[in-house]
């Protein structure tokens, strides 16, 4: 593995925590809509990373693995967002637009302290691959010292 495919990891894992960073966000934001476009109430979103490289049959792949060298492809992207469909809380206020017979409205599944527990994790892990990158980049610098 060269330095370059080492940034390029952290480059990729930076990407993804931003992105799960976002969703996060989106779903703090929503915590009170209790309306959406596909009806009911706004249901929480996760996001799921995959490998870079897991079960990769280009042909880039398999001539690198023939010449015994590492594939450049290495990191994680994000698979998909996967909604969580179980119920949110429901709340006794009949005056509200969107009550149900009985005078219940149901709620975002968002759960604040759920939602802050994964921001700070997120962050942990960006934190962790800036740190990675600052460090190879260190690695990097000393190598071109090694010429002067």
């Amino acid at each position: 593995m060269s330095f370059f495919d080492s940034l390029n990891t952290s480059a990729t894992a930076l990407t993804a925590q931003s992105f799960r960073m976002d969703i996060i966000s989106q779903n703090m934001a929503n915590i009170d809509t209790t309306r959406t476009a596909e009806g009911g109430p706004y249901k929480r979103k996760t996001v799921i990373f995959k490998e870079i490289g897991e079960n990769n049959n280009s042909f880039k792949s398999m001539f690198d693995t023939a010449l015994n060298q590492t594939s450049s492809l290495s990191g994680v992207k994000v698979d998909r967002i996967e909604v969580d469909n179980t119920e949110g809380p429901k709340e006794y206020n009949p005056s509200h637009p969107d009550a149900d017979a009985d005078g219940y409205v149901e709620k975002p599944n968002v759960n604040v302290v759920e939602e802050m527990v994964n921001m700070i994790s997120a962050n942990r892990a960006y934190e962790a691959n800036i740190t990675a990158v600052n460090i190879t980049k260190g690695v990097i610098n000393k190598t071109l010292e090694i010429g002067r």
